[in-house]
C-alpha cells in the first residue's frame, strides 16, 4: 500500500491529494530514461527503417512537411529542424501543415511555441478544404491541398498510447491530422471501432491500425520522423518508412508505460495535466482508457476520477462539438450507446466510446472551470478528488493515466 498523499498533474501544475481513510496504490510505470529529442531526432534519421531522407526527396521536390497539433505534447521544432537539415531542398520548398484533424486551429502564439524557427512556415489545417487523391476499400481519401500537391510528404510524430490506432503516430498525423471528413467518418464509426483488435495498445492485427497505413499509402507520408515518451520525458526517436517507426517505437513505449494491476478496486484516481486536460474531450480519454484498456482494475460500481481544468470547456473543434452535443441530448449513457451505433457525425466518436465506458463505470471529473459542463454531459462533477471517493475505498491511482497502460 503506497503512501496516501500524492501529487497529481493539473494543467501546468499539480495538487496534492490526501485519501487518509482510504487503501492506496500507485502505478507508476517503469519510466525509462529522458533523451534529448533533436539529438535523438538526428540519430534517427542518420539509421532510418529504410532509405534516408535524401533519397527519399529530390532536390526540385516541392515538400509538405505534416505536424501534430496542440493536442500532442510533440517536440515538434526539433523535428522539423533536424528533416529540414538533411532535406536537399531549400526552405523555400517546403510547407508545414498543422495536423488538426477536426480539432480547432491552434493560435499564432501555439504554433510560435510548438514550431518556433519554423512557425513561418505553417498553416491550421482546413478539413473542408481536403481534396480527394484517391480511395481505400471504397472510402476516399482526402487530404490538405498542400498535401495533395506535395512531390514529397513527410511528417512528424508522437507515438503514444491511443484508443483505437494502438498507438498514434506513423501515417495518422497525414491521413487523420491533414485529412478529410469521409475517411475520419469511416475509421471513427461504430462498424470499424466494434471491430476485434482495434484497442489501446495493439498495433499488430489492428483493422483500425492498418486502415490508416493503407490510406497513408495513397496519401503520404513516404517518411516520418517520431518519438515516444514516458514520465522521464522523450524516451526515443525512429525515422523512416511509417508503419517501421511505429513498431519501432511502439515496443519501446510498451516497455516503459505497461504496468500490471489487480482487479478490484472501488476507484481510478487518473492524472491528465496538460496539454490533455484543456477540454472535456481530451481530459475524458483517461477515463475510457482505464475502463476500455486491456485490464480494467474496477470493480463492479467502480468508477473513474478525473482532475482536469477544462479551460476551453468541451473543446471548441467541430469534433469537440459534436461530441458535447451527442452526450448531452442523451437521456443516459446506455441510450447515447444505442442510437450512436446507427452511426454518427465525424468527431462524434469520443461520446461513443465514453458512453460505452458509462453504460458500466461512473466518471468524475473534478478541479474543473465548468462543472454544470461535466453534469451536462452524463458524468459527475465535484470540487476535488477526495470529494469524489468514498471514505474507506481501495484506490489505484494513475498519475499519468494516458501514458500509462494497465496489463
Amino acid at each position: 500500500m503506497a503512501d496516501q498523499e500524492f501529487s497529481l498533474p493539473l494543467g501546468d501544475g499539480s495538487i496534492a491529494v490526501s485519501l487518509p481513510d482510504c487503501e492506496v496504490d500507485v502505478a507508476v510505470p517503469p519510466g525509462g530514461e529522458a533523451v534529448d529529442p533533436r539529438a535523438a531526432a538526428e540519430a534517427a534519421l542518420d539509421d532510418p527503417h529504410g532509405p534516408p531522407l535524401r533519397e527519399v526527396v529530390d532536390p526540385e521536390d516541392e515538400v509538405c512537411v505534416v505536424v501534430t497539433d496542440v493536442t500532442r505534447a510533440t517536440p515538434d521544432e526539433a523535428l522539423v529542424g533536424a528533416m529540414l537539415d538533411r532535406l536537399p531542398v531549400s526552405r523555400d520548398g517546403v510547407t508545414v501543415v498543422l495536423g488538426l484533424g477536426l480539432h480547432r486551429p491552434m493560435t499564432d502564439a501555439e504554433v510560435e511555441s510548438g514550431l518556433g524557427a519554423f512557425a513561418d512556415l505553417a498553416a491550421n489545417h482546413d478539413p473542408d478544404a481536403a481534396v480527394e487523391v484517391g480511395s481505400v476499400d471504397g472510402v476516399p481519401v482526402e487530404v490538405n491541398p498542400a498535401v495533395a500537391e506535395a512531390d514529397a510528404v513527410l511528417s512528424t510524430g508522437m507515438v503514444e498510447p491511443h484508443q483505437y490506432a494502438g498507438f498514434s503516430g506513423g501515417a495518422k498525423t497525414v491521413v487523420v491530422g491533414a485529412g478529410g471528413e469521409p475517411l475520419i467518418r469511416h475509421t471513427h464509426g461504430p462498424e470499424l471501432l466494434a471491430e476485434f483488435g482495434v484497442r489501446l495498445g495493439r498495433v499488430a492485427d489492428n483493422p483500425f491500425r492498418a486502415f490508416l497505413d493503407r490510406a497513408g499509402d495513397v496519401a503520404g507520408p513516404e517518411f516520418c520522423v517520431n518519438v515516444t515518451h514516458g514520465p522521464a520525458g522523450i524516451l526515443d526517436a525512429a525515422a523512416g518508412e511509417p508503419r517501421a517507426v511505429v513498431r519501432d517505437l511502439a515496443d519501446t513505449a510498451r516497455g516503459a508505460l505497461s504496468v500490471e494491476v489487480a482487479g478490484g478496486y472501488d476507484a481510478v484516481l487518473a492524472g491528465v495535466g496538460a496539454p490533455k486536460d484543456a477540454n472535456l474531450y481530451q481530459a475524458s480519454r483517461a477515463a475510457t482508457y482505464v475502463i476500455l484498456g486491456a485490464s480494467n482494475p474496477l470493480r463492479g460500481d467502480g468508477r473513474v476520477v478525473v482532475p482536469a481544468r477544462l479551460h476551453e470547456g468541451a473543446g471548441d473543434g467541430r469534433g469537440e462539438r459534436r461530441f458535447r452535443d451527442r452526450l448531452a441530448a442523451g437521456e443516459s449513457a446506455a441510450a447515447v450507446y444505442e442510437e450512436m451505433r446507427e452511426g454518427y457525425e465525424p468527431g462524434a466518436q469520443r461520446a461513443f466510446v465514453l458512453a460505452r465506458a458509462l453504460r458500466d463505470h461512473e466518471v468524475w471529473i473534478t478541479n474543473s472551470a465548468h462543472p454544470a459542463l461535466v453534469e451536462e454531459c452524463l458524468m459527475h462533477a465535484a470540487a476535488s478528488p477526495v470529494e469524489a471517493i468514498e471514505p474507506g475505498s481501495r484506490v489505484l491511482v494513475v498519475p499519468d493515466a494516458l501514458n500509462t497502460l494497465l496489463v
